[in-house]
């Protein structure tokens, strides 16, 4: 095969610019779209709080949270929550809400445990907004609820949202 002269770049300056910039516009698009709402309020949490207990008051027992104390960054921190419960018909846990009180959105997760379920504990990771508390919520099969929380300091958090004015 043969050539019929040298081979030329035809990328201009301008051409690349352009490319560079909606590069970017389409990797800052999702965080420019919820630029709406920062973090939660504690209204919001206590609201997230009445919506699963249906207003029954939780008591502050039963239920332990494990989290880092400090985490380095907000994007995937590892959290386990376990209840003390027999796991029997009449002492079951059939929920387990994991909430987080700064985050933009306040339920972070839902678990239903079924009857089956021999151990009332699960493991997960959640992005957090900024240093806060972790709480968790467990609902029983006769209608209460426990609950627990633990601080949990983050260095560089993860639901970064853009002021865009």
């Amino acid at each position: 095969m043969k050539q019929s002269g040298p081979v030329r770049n035809t990328t201009t300056r301008r051409g690349f610019v352009a490319g560079a910039a909606a590069g970017a516009v389409a990797v800052a698009a999702p965080v420019l779209l919820r630029a709406d709402k920062a973090a939660a309020t504690q209204g919001d949490l206590e609201a997230a709080i009445r919506a699963i207990t249906k207003g029954v008051r939780p008591k502050e027992d039963r239920v332990k949270v494990d989290a880092p104390p400090l985490a380095e960054t907000g994007t995937a921190v590892p959290v386990t929550v376990t209840v003390e419960s027999a796991m029997t018909a009449q002492d079951r846990v059939s929920a387990i809400y994991i909430l987080l009180e700064q985050n933009p959105e306040p339920e972070a997760g839902a678990f239903h445990l079924g009857p089956r379920c021999g151990k009332a504990e699960v493991a997960t990771r959640v992005r957090m907004f900024a240093p806060q508390k972790v709480h968790a919520l467990a609902a029983m099969s006769d209608g209460s609820f426990f609950t627990a929380s633990v601080h949990v300091e983050v260095t560089l958090a993860a639901c970064v949202e853009i002021d865009v004015k």
